[in-house]
């Protein structure tokens, strides 16, 4: 290589990883040459100032006719010939091996780029076969549909198993080359799956149940080949695996490791010199001024977090698809990626927080980093706490919005959503049948392989049984299913662990939003109820919150309960009551009422709440004579729990007074309340006197008013 030459490479790029590296070292400034075996290999790779492409396959005499030729005459873009990569596919075992020779005979080094090896989690039966024979020898002592995604080289040796032509179901590459191939072996209509991958887990997953599966047979093609996609779409649908593992244990290097080599080779810095800053001006002119400025600045790698919308390609915004255009990485969970793999970026799949981070990290030479989220970004989405912990990390991070799950769906089902309650049901809990019960659309995602049948069960428990509900599973996949119903005709059928639903309730919010429901609305039997005006007063003094966690000791009928959930419906009560048969009456109210954020707690307090959550808010109606032991226990749960105690007894009246004064609680306010109710006697309206109340209230603090 003359002075001041540029170094040039030859690069055998069969893989995703040989694409990227090319384009790296162009963008670098670096003449370099990329043979592919077929022309298919030449139309995916994108076009790239300093990039040539040779297309054809080649034996190892042509070969090292080629390099030589390339070490003694630089190219058009100038250079000539100093390395060679093989980054041939891990199952080019014949190809790999005349490179070798090639490079020998023509005083070339070469340097093996390997794909990285995967280790997913499968089904547990896999069959681990060193060849395609005898993976086709295994198969004729099964029974069952296969779906070969071994390509179309080594049909031929599948077509010795009995009823091949029907029971076997080749996916290969959409050119007329593979076609031909495989129809003249006998494969043709719906058993030869013509198609470009890379493909999802939910492809496959639907391609499988599609040809009713029962095997799969793949090679070990690393996580760039989809290797982890496959064994988990074969696991998802009972299909076992038969894997054709690599023929040879070769010797090499992986993608970080050949750029290290390279960039100490031949004084290069690879993704991150002015070279690059150079070519991001040529290709972006004025506009990449700003770009060009960025890159120069040491340590300021520009992440991306978007939302892809509901995951295929055609759901993504022009800005997200740009976004993934122009990225030096992409990473996201696996589905995610997709697009990002047919581009040739470098993908890294992954979805935690700490995963991500450390491969940002962990990879300074990429300064426009993409990470993929599902839908919207604003939707309970988990940008918010990445964001946060890359911003503390002082990475300056820029957010894509993407179509979230709720515009898509309420699109595809005509209706608007503006007027929609919107909740997670996906790895938390929430009040949905409060929620139904008080909106007349309810969105919600949907977590859980039972996760559909159990709101069923329990729209139809609350009384809820007439509203419309609706199912969307895969949404935007080929295999989206959309369904609808009322509960009892949905309850039983087979739903997806991760879907989401509409609940339409045209009956909704007939309670009042106050609190002051009547009397007669409860059941009741014999058990003692705070009446009405009481209640008031009450859960005026108590102030909640709309999640306030309640206690509710000595809960008789649980209309108190019941008030307090109406009001805190995305909170929860506990309602603790010793008596059998008033716990029965509040689990039979709180389905009159539709709350279903009341826990009933048996049992006498305090003992019944130390294993509860901490509260805000504390009810007491009845303490059994353990009145100081029941706010010891709640003060220190919460030293700032907010307390109203309801008393009739001059007794329990002193009792209170003792306790507010011995224990650190302030904002004492003591009422006593006369409330008398109109009898009708013939024409006239006597009022009769209710049993006088004191209500008093209290909050934890450091110091108390004397009462």
């Amino acid at each position: 290589m003359n002075k001041g030459e540029r170094p040039r490479f030859l690069v055998f790029a069969g893989t995703v990883e040989g694409r990227t590296l090319a384009g790296e070292l162009a963008l670098a400034g670096c003449p370099v040459t990329i043979s592919v075996a077929t022309e298919y290999g030449e139309r995916i790779l994108e076009e790239q100032p300093g990039l040539t492409v040779h297309a054809g396959r080649m034996t190892a005499e042509e070969m090292a006719s080629f390099m030589e030729d390339m070490k003694e005459n630089a190219g058009e873009t100038g250079g000539r010939l100093c390395q060679v990569v093989d980054a041939t596919h891990p199952y080019a075992a014949a190809v790999s091996e005349n490179i070798r020779a090639a490079c020998k005979t023509a005083g070339l080094p070469c340097l093996r780029l390997l794909r990285e090896s995967e280790q997913a989690e499968g089904p547990e039966d896999c069959v681990f076969v060193s060849s395609a024979g005898e993976a086709a020898d295994f198969l004729k002592n099964t029974e069952g549909n296969v779906l070969l995604t071994t390509g179309s080289k080594e049909l031929a040796v599948f077509t010795g198993i009995p009823g091949y032509q029907t029971r076997l179901f080749p996916r290969v590459l959409s050119t007329a080359e593979s076609v031909l191939s495989c129809t003249k072996l006998g494969f043709e209509g719906k058993n030869l799956i013509c198609m470009q991958g890379p493909f999802s887990e939910e492809l496959n997953t639907a391609m499988l149940r599609q040809i009713d599966a029962a095997w799969m047979v793949t090679k070990e093609t690393g996580k760039s080949g989809g290797f982890g996609e496959k064994l988990s779409a074969a696991r998802k649908a009972g299909v076992k695996v038969i894997v054709i593992g690599r023929p040879v244990k070769e010797e090499g290097y992986g993608l970080r490791e050949i750029r290290n080599i390279l960039e100490e080779r031949y004084s290069l810095k690879l993704g991150k010199q002015e070279e690059r800053i150079g070519a991001e001006k040529n290709r972006c002119g004025g506009a990449g001024q700003d770009k060009a400025a960025a890159l120069r600045e040491p340590g300021k790698t520009q992440i991306t977090l978007a939302g892809i919308g509901m995951g295929a390609y055609q759901n993504m915004t022009v800005e997200v698809a740009e976004a993934v255009r122009e990225a030096d990485a992409v990473l996201g969970a696996s589905r995610m990626v997709e697009f990002a793999r047919t581009l040739g970026k470098p993908v890294y799949c992954a979805y935690k927080d700490d995963e991500l981070k450390a491969y940002i990290d962990a990879h300074p030479e990429y300064r426009k980093v993409v990470i993929l989220l599902s839908g919207d970004i604003g939707f309970y989405s988990g940008a918010k706490k990445l964001r946060q912990r890359l911003t503390d990390a002082a990475y300056p991070v820029r957010m894509l919005s993407g179509i979230s799950s709720v515009v898509y769906f309420c699109g595809k089902l005509g209706t608007s959503w503006e007027d929609v309650k919107l909740l997670s049901l996906h790895g938390k809990e929430e009040n949905i049948i409060g929620a139904v019960a008080g909106h007349q659309k309810v969105f919600a995602l949907i977590g859980g392989k039972d996760g559909v049948n159990r709101l069923c069960r329990q729209f139809m428990e609350y009384g809820l049984s007439d509203i419309r509900l609706h199912v969307g599973e895969r949404l935007s996949y080929p295999e989206e299913r959309i369904t609808s119903g009322k509960p009892a005709e949905l309850e039983g059928e087979s739903f997806d662990g991760l879907c989401v639903i509409l609940a339409e309730n045209p009956d909704a919010g007939k309670l009042p939003v106050t609190h002051g429901l009547p009397d007669e609305l409860f059941l009741r039997d014999k058990v003692p109820m705070t009446k009405s005006e009481v209640r008031s007063i009450s859960l005026s003094r108590l102030q909640l919150r709309p999640d306030s966690v309640i206690y509710d000791v000595g809960a008789g009928t649980g209309s108190v309960s019941v008030e307090m959930a109406l009001q805190a419906a995305e909170g929860m009560v506990y309602a603790i009551e010793k008596n059998e048969t008033a716990a029965e009456l509040i689990e039979k109210n709180k389905r009159v009422f539709r709350t279903a954020n009341i826990q009933v707690i048996r049992g006498l307090a305090p003992e019944a709440m130390e294993e509860l959550p901490v509260p805000t808010h504390a009810f007491i109606g009845g303490s059994s004579g353990n009145l100081r032991e029941i706010m010891d226990c709640l003060l220190r749960k919460n030293p700032e729990c907010r307390i109203v105690i309801n008393t009739i007894a001059l007794e329990s009246i002193a009792e209170t007074l003792d306790c507010v004064k011995a224990l650190p609680v302030t904002e004492v306010e003591i009422a006593g309340v006369s409330v008398a109710r109109s009898k009708t006697l013939g024409r006239y309206h006597m009022m009769m006197g209710q049993n006088p109340v004191y209500i008093i209230s209290c909050k934890g603090g450091t110091a108390h008013e004397d009462a």
